[in-house]
């Protein structure tokens, strides 16, 4: 269960390896998405192709988005539970997810 703690009014998590490991994993593939379109981009590769590989790469980091934010959710609500500066920790929560629907729209 990933922890998280408030510094500096911004909930900081602190995740197991077993809750980084698939964030790690997911961005492990992006990296290779990215230098295959790089590569396609240098074989001057057909421009659907190319769209094709940007739009998986856009959609698995939108992927790895939802997992970080259901961490940081999940995290700050447990801590806003229990700290006496939960309005500290909702404000946090709500600027993450604003960040989040501006980065979506």
């Amino acid at each position: 269960m990933t922890r998280g703690t408030l510094v500096d009014g911004r909930v900081c998590l602190a995740r197991t390896d077993a809750e980084r490991a698939p964030l790690v994993r997911r961005l492990g593939r992006i990296e290779g998405q990215v230098r295959g379109l790089r590569a396609m981009v240098e074989a001057d590769r057909h421009c659907l192709d190319e769209i094709q590989q940007i739009r998986a790469a856009t959609a698995a980091l939108r992927e790895v988005g939802l997992l970080i934010i259901d961490q940081h959710v999940a995290a700050g609500l447990r801590l806003a539970a229990r700290d006496p500066d939960r309005e500290v920790v909702m404000a946090d929560l709500l600027r993450v997810l604003r960040a989040a629907m501006a980065e979506a729209g």
